[in-house]
């Protein structure tokens, strides 16, 4: 007779589930699978903060990884760049972790909960914004800072078969944003790829291809600088770590392979409704535990 499953067995077999769902949703839509990772693991599977904190960072590296293979590939991340804001998003994400370790399980978490709800809904226009045409990317002079370190490139548009051209502007400006996306990321283990992406398009004036392969670069590097951190404060379970690895990893291979094949916007539009829904959700959670 087989033996029936144990409670530990039940919510692993759960997060796996939970974790392939959000890898493949998360590539689709091309936001990542941490927004939709960290509040399921609150608000509906009993994990506290802290652990939900290090479950999510897991899932966001494992797909980071997964999906940086592809775009490295198709030569149009900017290591220049990349580099460039890691040095202060990698700043920002150690201060976030360690600000989780520090209070996590404390009276004031439930302030945690409120703003990573405000988060979650004040990451909706700018989703949607990123959904809207920009036209070519920015080809006047850049700022002299960009100037002096030749941030500009090219890459190849297949689908458009055209070299396209850029430079970087506004350098001052995207670096005191980004140690701001850092801190989040480190914060709620959540990547914060959506104002990474938005900050690089409207402010630094990137194409977004360039901007959405770049940005996935710096989360994987800041994801990994938090993990540190969270792992040495006890807030990363090595029982959770391998479903979500592995469950994030499938789904956003399986979603990066399907993505050229199909219409993502329906896609783009049930994750807005989910962080909607999940925002609220945090809050509400939050306002009560205070």
């Amino acid at each position: 007779m087989i033996p029936d499953l144990t409670p530990l067995a039940d919510l692993l077999i759960t997060i796996l589930i939970v974790a392939v769902l959000a890898g493949f949703f998360g590539a689709l839509a091309g936001l990542g699978g941490g927004m939709i990772l960290q509040p399921i693991f609150v608000l509906y599977l009993g994990l506290s903060f802290g652990d939900a904190v290090g479950a999510s960072a897991i899932g966001v590296l494992a797909t980071s990884l997964t999906t940086g293979a592809a775009f490295t590939r198709e030569r149009i991340m900017d290591l220049r760049v990349a580099n460039l804001i890691a040095s202060v998003t990698v700043p920002g994400a150690l201060v976030g972790a360690t600000l989780t370790v520090l209070f996590a399980g404390t009276r004031i978490e439930p302030l945690f909960l409120i703003a990573f709800g405000l988060i979650l809904i004040a990451n909706i226009p700018g989703t949607v914004a990123l959904r809207r045409p920009k036209g070519e990317p920015y080809n006047g002079r850049p700022d002299r800072l960009a100037e002096l370190l030749h941030l500009e490139g090219n890459y190849l548009d297949r689908p458009r078969r055209k070299v396209v051209h850029y430079r970087a502007k506004r350098v001052r400006e995207t670096m005191g944003v980004m140690f701001g996306a850092g801190v989040i990321s480190g914060l709620f283990g959540i990547g914060s790829g959506v104002l990474n992406v938005l900050t690089m398009d409207r402010v630094t004036g990137l194409p977004i291809k360039v901007s959405t392969t770049t940005s996935n670069y710096v989360v994987g590097i800041d994801i990994m600088a938090s993990l540190a951190i969270l792992f040495a404060g006890g807030l990363v379970q090595p029982t959770l770590a391998a479903p979500v690895a592995i469950g994030s990893a499938a789904g956003a291979y399986f979603g990066g392979r399907m993505l050229p094949k199909m219409d993502s916007g329906w896609i783009r539009w049930v994750f807005l409704a989910l962080m909607v829904i999940f925002g609220i959700e945090e809050l509400l959670k939050g306002v009560t535990g205070l």
